[in-house]
């Protein structure tokens, strides 16, 4: 549904899709990018590599780097929930999340890994600068990322949790991270 002050609630339905301000796949990959990238640190599920590719379209991100078992283009299951994102959100494959950082290092970015973990910093609190880039390493959906990874950080996010799991989807998360960098 799309809604303004001064109108009435417009539904969208198939007949209206193309009313949607979008871009085209070439001016997606011709459009600034925001300087954030996310690593997918051994992500089990296609289904979530898939949906962080959404994420990274509808946020502009600057790419994602897959690493290690994570699954890649063209698995079903990443097609599946990408609908078409894949081919135009750059991403490039790691053998290991390490070698990715080592790679994002030398290119200037940031490494900032999503992690509960003692010294931890909110992601409330976190203020990147237009000038700073920044990859964000979403880990593994059950072991979360690995102490060398951790420790490869240059920063640790936490998203605050009050359930009992204490856990959200790895896609869930970069939404709110993207949303939490594209309102900075």
């Amino acid at each position: 549904m799309i809604c303004s002050a001064t109108s009435s609630p417009t539904f969208v339905s198939e007949n209206n899709l193309h009313l949607l301000p979008r871009l085209s796949p070439d001016q997606f990959i011709a459009a600034p990018k925001r300087p954030l990238r996310f690593v997918l640190d051994n992500v089990r599920s296609g289904l979530n590599t898939g949906s962080v590719f959404r994420t990274a379209d509808a946020f502009l991100v600057s790419g994602l780097d897959l690493c290690g078992i994570t699954v890649k283009p063209p698995h079903r299951d990443v097609l599946k929930t990408a609908l078409g994102a894949s081919t135009h959100v750059p991403w490039r494959h790691f053998p290991s999340t390490l070698e990715a950082l080592s790679v994002l290092r030398t290119e200037g970015w940031r490494i900032a890994v999503l992690e509960q973990a003692p010294g931890s910093t909110m992601l409330a609190d976190w203020q990147p600068t237009a000038d700073e880039r920044w990859a964000v390493v979403l880990g593994n959906e059950v072991r979360g990322c690995s102490p060398e990874v951790i420790s490869a950080a240059d920063l640790l996010l936490e998203i605050p949790q009050q359930g009992v799991k204490q856990s959200m989807n790895v896609s869930v998360c970069a939404g709110i991270v993207a949303w939490h960098a594209a309102a900075r």
